[in-house]
């Protein structure tokens, strides 16, 4: 079943004299419960496309059909409430409120969705979310005293705070090293294979979209490829296991962890 519909779909930016397409008549097929990562070059049209999956944008002209509702014809309120009701967003900058604890930060969300939920309901459910991301420790840190890394589990922990069916993630790797990178991938995988949550992520990393299951690349506006991956995964104990000093990358070509440093 596609939770996802999109048909023709197309962006144009009217910058006065200039008129950008961002996107050029998208059709694509996303089924619930899949893994897709949508790569491409800068300016390939991948990010608009998200935002568009996100309700943060509307489209010029086509149709975008999410979970049987036609988004395009949406005014701001329900976008709003689709929003907050089946969409988690993790973004490349954490995006955390510095003067905030973790617990506080990912507790926002439950502050704006205005369903009167009680403080200790809210506090439990964001201990909740923090401990499916490994820093039930951490609750009480503000971001200045997390890695990067820390810093954006918590933001994956508030992306999951409302129960949402779908996560969009645009370059969640950007900021962090390769063993790190591959700490929040294994979360993204967790969260698809065990909880059945539908996985969009942007990348421009070849090695970061193949864990996704399938892979669509952008060019100009349009879907210029389309295909199944193999969705490798590197168990969150194997990578426990390494030295600290043994750092992870992974081979461009076959696109294996291979080990280096000590």
């Amino acid at each position: 079943m596609a939770v996802i519909s999109t048909r023709d779909l197309t962006k144009t930016y009217d910058l006065g004299e200039v008129k950008v397409r961002a996107l050029r008549g998208v059709s694509v097929d996303i089924e619930e419960g899949e893994f897709v990562s949508v790569t491409g070059p800068s300016g390939s049209g991948k990010s608009t496309f998200m935002h568009i999956l996100g309700c943060l944008d509307r489209p010029t002209a086509g149709q975008y059909v999410l979970a049987d509702k036609d988004v395009s014809k949406l005014s701001k309120d329900e976008l709003a409430i689709i929003r907050n009701g089946k969409i988690g967003f993790v973004f490349q900058g954490f995006n955390l409120l510095t003067r905030t604890s973790a617990l506080d930060n990912v507790e926002l969300p439950l502050l704006y969705n205005g369903n009167g939920m009680k403080a200790a309901e809210r506090h439990r459910r964001s201990e909740a979310a923090l401990a499916a991301v490994g820093l039930a420790d951490r609750a009480h840190h503000h971001p200045n005293q997390l890695s990067g890394g820390q810093q954006q589990r918590v933001a994956i922990a508030r992306a999951l705070i409302n129960e949402p069916s779908i996560v969009l993630a645009d370059e969640p790797t950007g900021n962090l090293d390769s063993r790190t990178s591959v700490e929040v991938m294994d979360i993204f995988q967790t969260l698809n294979s065990e909880r059945g949550i539908t996985i969009l992520l942007i990348t421009h990393e070849r090695d970061i979209a193949e864990y996704g299951s399938r892979i669509i690349g952008f060019r100009d506006g349009k879907i210029m490829a389309d295909h199944a991956t193999g969705a490798r995964r590197i168990a969150r104990d194997e990578m426990a296991a390494l030295p600290p000093d043994v750092d992870i990358e992974l081979d461009r070509e076959s696109a294996e962890p291979v080990k280096t440093g000590a």
